[in-house]
């Protein structure tokens, strides 16, 4: 995948988890879970756009890492949406799917870029 077709991906999952957040219930968990989320989601775009402008591989490496640990991050909330009865299993799925391609894509890369 290209660079600038990751750059748009990862920032419309940031939009997408926005908006899912906006939709979990005004409750203390809904309240509790959709900060840590909407912050995770959100930094898997600011920090990949920060990794494009990494300016050795070393820091390409270590900030390519960080976007890794973020999505995943965002996998484990939306798993825990899921599981908590938050919202229904199908608005959260596709989400879910993103945030577990978009890990493995970032770790793929780590490894390479280290390689």
């Amino acid at each position: 995948m290209r660079k600038d077709e990751l750059l748009t991906r990862t920032k419309w999952f940031g939009l997408r988890i926005i908006r899912l957040v906006d939709a979990l219930p005004d409750t203390s968990a809904g309240r509790a879970i959709g900060g840590q989320l909407v912050r995770c989601g959100t930094a898997v775009g600011a920090n990949y756009r920060a990794a494009c402008r990494a300016r050795s591989r070393a820091e390409f490496v270590a900030k390519i890492g960080i976007v890794e640990e973020e999505a995943d991050e965002s996998a484990y909330w939306l798993e825990m949406i899921i599981e908590a009865s938050l919202l229904e299993k199908r608005k959260v799925s596709d989400l879910l799917k993103e945030a577990e391609e978009l890990t493995r894509i970032m770790a793929a890369s780590r490894i390479t870029a280290k390689g």
